[in-house]
């Protein structure tokens, strides 16, 4: 894919009771490319949600922290895209990736919502368009079935969420690339570190 990137998401439950937990992974990234970028997240209700707007590399780029709880994301992604017109293969979202260990992040281009529920509501929410980009934060899968959810509500350790902070400035350090259109350069980048 070479569709430059206008919008980037992170997924995530709003309210204190889930700041930082494992779940907000996604929602940790925008928050720290917002950072970095000089800037914050501002309350939008028109997108449900947090929006600001960085350069990122030399274009324009959206930025979207959906307050409307994790299965609801799509509400907040489909107003966003709507309003300024942009395409689902020019979306990023971030989220949380039980297939992957704390300190692994990888890029993925379509595919299904793996039971996720912020990727379910999202695809839903863009007429099952499922051709957005993915930026998958690892957090580890407790074992069993029957834990994920205390698991993902969680929030990680002091040495785990140190991994997943490392993978998230990884990740971020790609998005540069990603926002030109460099998908395989940046699925290269991050996937060989």
């Amino acid at each position: 894919m070479d569709t430059p990137v206008e919008l980037i998401v992170g997924l995530g439950n709003p309210g204190p009771d889930y700041h930082r937990t494992r779940h907000n992974a996604g929602a940790d990234l925008v928050f720290e490319l917002a950072r970095q970028a000089g800037t914050s997240l501002s309350p939008d209700k028109k997108f449900f949600g947090e929006a600001a707007r960085i350069a990122l590399g030399n274009r324009t780029v959206h930025l979207l922290y959906p307050t409307t709880f994790m299965n609801r994301s799509g509400k907040a992604i489909a107003a966003m895209a709507q309003f300024y017109k942009i395409a689902p293969e020019a979306i990023l979202v971030a989220h949380d990736e039980l297939d992957l260990e704390p300190g692994v992040a990888r890029l993925k281009i379509g595919g299904g919502h793996g039971g996720h529920n912020g990727l379910r509501d999202t695809i839903s929410a863009l007429g099952n368009n499922k051709n957005f980009g993915r930026i998958r934060i690892g957090i580890g899968h407790p074992g069993h079935a029957s834990q994920v959810t205390g698991h993902v509500l969680k929030r990680a350790g002091t040495d785990e969420q140190t991994l997943i902070d490392a993978a998230i400035d990884r990740a971020i350090d790609v998005l540069p690339l990603i926002a030109k259109g460099e998908w395989n350069k940046a699925m290269h980048q991050l996937h060989t570190k």
